[in-house]
């Protein structure tokens, strides 16, 4: 028999294992597109020209282009928290006045306001007031000796408390407190109490105006007849405030509180200039009028005063 062509096996077998390959790489279009690429820049580099690395980085990767994640926000720093304002506010006054020679006069007045309002629909006030004057007399006696004789003639204290109901942009309604103590009055002791409504009826950048209406009950002692009266009574309220310039403010405030056996008034007009943000000068005038006086006193008493007035919020 003759014997095989080991050669000639050979060669066939390899023909026959190198036909699936070929029909692999031709049927992949990114084997293709990697070896043209290949290719190509085995032939540039054979010219002699340089392959960049744009080039370079084709012939490794010639397939779909991959998604590129989008940039990363930065991190805003966190806000500083807001500091929360006081619900607090008000101020004081403060007036002295001393006078020497053949006598001695010496005068103090002080208020204290205080004011709550937490952003609801309820706003609270408060004030305190006091007034005492002195006086001392030189008088010369028949030996010839000097007596000095010193009075009190004015001692007076007043504590009013209001809360107030808002209920809408303009209307409210009041609950109202005065206590007075008054050493040189007809009535040493005076307390009301009432309830009212309000109303806004001007508003706008230079001049707020409200109005107070409403009834009450007072109780009274009274120094001549020595008792105590007790009354209903009808009780009425104007506050005025215009702005005259950016640091000058114009103030008045009338309270009526009429009942059968006395009508009470009082006028509080005062002139206030800012100097900072805390500090203010006040000229005041008050005017109080009592219908059932003594006969011996008054009906009405003024007073005039130059303070400076201290505000905070």
């Amino acid at each position: 028999m003759p014997r095989p062509n080991l050669l000639a096996l050979s060669l066939s077998l390899l023909c026959l294992a190198g036909a699936p390959l070929a029909h692999a790489q031709e049927s992949n279009p990114q084997v293709n597109n990697l070896k043209t690429s290949t290719q190509a820049t085995g032939a540039k580099a054979k010219a002699g020209g340089a392959v960049t690395q744009k080039e370079s980085l084709a012939v490794s990767h010639k397939g779909p282009a991959l998604p590129v994640p989008p940039p990363r926000p930065m991190a805003e720093a966190p806000a500083e928290p807001l500091q929360p304002s006081s619900p607090w506010s008000g101020g004081g006054e403060l007036g002295f006045a001393s006078a020497h020679g053949n006598s001695t006069t010496e005068s103090l007045n002080a208020r204290l306001d205080l004011n709550y309002a937490d952003g609801g629909a309820w706003k609270y006030s408060g004030s305190l007031s006091g007034l005492r004057a002195s006086s001392e007399y030189k008088s010369t006696q028949p030996d010839g000796t000097i007596k000095r004789d010193r009075r009190t003639t004015a001692n007076r204290y007043t504590l009013t408390g209001n809360g107030a109901y808002r209920t809408d942009s303009r209307g409210t309604v009041n609950t109202s407190l005065r206590h007075e103590e008054d050493d040189f009055g007809t009535f040493s002791r005076q307390t009301s109490v009432s309830v009212s409504y309000g109303n806004r009826v001007v508003d706008n950048e230079r001049a707020q105006l409200d109005l107070q209406v409403g009834p009450g009950f007072r109780r009274a002692y009274d120094t001549l007849e020595e008792r105590n009266e007790s009354s209903m009574i009808g009780r009425g309220l104007v506050d005025l405030r215009v702005s005259l310039s950016e640091n000058t403010e114009l103030v008045n405030k009338l309270l009526v509180e009429s009942g059968e056996y006395n009508t009470f008034a009082q006028n509080d007009l005062g002139l206030s200039v800012t100097m900072n943000s805390h500090l203010a000068l006040k000229a005041g005038w008050q005017a109080r009028h009592n219908s059932d006086a003594a006969e011996n006193l008054k009906r009405t008493d003024t007073l005039t005063t130059m303070n400076v007035v201290y505000k905070f919020k």
